[in-house]
């Protein structure tokens, strides 16, 4: 039932293969689930309790590891073969007795790379200070290597199958926005207009279902919005209040992040000025995207045009981002601000997301694209610009 041609999860397996090579590693091990979907297909919520796949340099297959009562799912959604597939009892979840990571470093003694160079995602959100722990102590003879973003990296250039993938989580992410825009209005509660986005993520498009993206809808509104990362509350949003809405179809695990700011009635002048300012350095900035030219070249193309403005922007401008889980749906590779020097390549995908959050409100407009063999393609298609309320065009 896995989504992809075998032969494409061959590739990947052999691009990994050829990083840990190059590194020095003889056997990987990937508790990011986004890695380990990448890399087998796997897909259950299951990352809450440890899980893993092995990854032994000499072995055609990676191994799944992981809780005895998912290892169906692991049937069920990826490529491997079953005598790949290796569950451990309940007893080992939560317990104080028994530890995964124990089970994994038993594995390895049986496989005899025990005193092998070991590599693991030291910095993924899903690995413990506890995993690494029990597997010093019980493999004392192995040399550890961090294996952080390994196959982070070999993510960032997307397929041609990657890319529909992206392309429809857009569409997903215009029928989202168009719902917060509708449901948005002074005297409705915040509540209700987050789940009016998240049914419309999840209910996807007349073609294809949403799934649950990985992060929730942020919606800070008032003088909220200088908090970029809020949420929503039960409070009643207000005539004159600047909402923020930041989003994301999702599809296949992929996903086309999109943020817009809407303000409930006439806006003010400052606020409608850093919209105007950010947009243009959007627009400039889009113009200016090809491959062969530097994250810090995107980055400086905005700066130089915010620059005139006035108004300053310390964070970053964007990252890669695609198949994710949640906390998050960036890669954690390349990100567009000075000093990083990724060049641009075709099929890589970015959130492009200048916000400017000042002291007591903010304006976020995003864009996600796609770098092609000329230029970029913007993926979503919905107005840039301040989102006024009511606003004929969108009604």
């Amino acid at each position: 039932m896995v989504f992809f041609s075998i032969s494409e999860y061959y590739e990947r397996l052999i691009k990994t293969k050829h990083r840990m090579a190059n590194e020095g590693i003889e056997v990987l091990l990937v508790t990011d689930p986004a890695n380990m979907n990448y890399l087998s297909g796997y897909d259950a919520w299951s990352f809450y309790v440890h899980q893993l796949l092995v990854i032994f340099i000499d072995e055609d297959q990676p191994y799944w590891i992981g809780r005895g009562q998912d290892a169906s799912a692991a049937f069920h959604t990826s490529w491997l073969e079953a005598d790949h597939v290796y569950p451990y009892t309940d007893d080992y979840i939560q317990s104080s007795e028994k530890h995964p990571m124990e089970f994994v470093s038993d594995f390895i003694k049986a496989k005899k790379y025990d005193k092998k160079k070991i590599a693991a995602e030291f910095d993924a959100y899903y690995f413990t200070a506890k995993n690494f722990m029990k597997l010093k102590e019980n493999l004392p003879h192995a040399v550890f290597k961090d294996g952080t973003n390994l196959v982070n990296w070999i993510r960032i250039i997307k397929s041609d199958q990657e890319i529909e993938c992206i392309k429809i989580a857009s569409k997903i992410a215009e029928g989202a926005m168009q719902a917060a825009f509708d449901s948005i209005d002074a005297g409705v509660r915040q509540s209700d207009a987050a789940a009016a986005i998240a049914h419309a993520q999840i209910r996807g498009t007349d073609d294809f279902g949403g799934d649950y993206p990985a992060i929730v809808p942020l919606l800070p509104t008032g003088d909220r919005t200088s908090a970029c990362h809020l949420t929503w509350t039960d409070e009643l949003f207000r005539q004159g209040d600047p909402v923020i809405i930041e989003l994301s179809g999702c599809y296949k695990r992929y996903h086309s992040p999109l943020a817009r700011t809407i303000f409930l009635g006439m806006p003010d002048e400052n606020i409608q000025y850093i919209a105007d300012v950010v947009v243009e350095g959007i627009n400039i900035t889009l113009d200016a995207i090809r491959p062969g030219i530097s994250c810090e070249e995107v980055e400086a193309v905005w700066r130089r045009v915010i620059e005139k403005s006035g108004i300053k922007k310390d964070s970053r401008l964007g990252y890669s981002m695609g198949l994710n889980y949640p906390p998050d749906w960036g890669e954690h590779t390349a990100s567009l601000r000075a000093g990083d020097h990724t060049i641009l390549r075709e099929n890589m995908t970015f959130h492009m997301i200048p916000g400017i959050w000042l002291d007591h409100m903010g304006v976020e407009i995003s864009e996600s694209f796609r770098v092609t063999d000329k230029g970029c393609e913007v993926l979503a298609d919905f107005p840039r610009e301040l989102l006024v309320k009511p606003n004929i065009r969108l009604a």
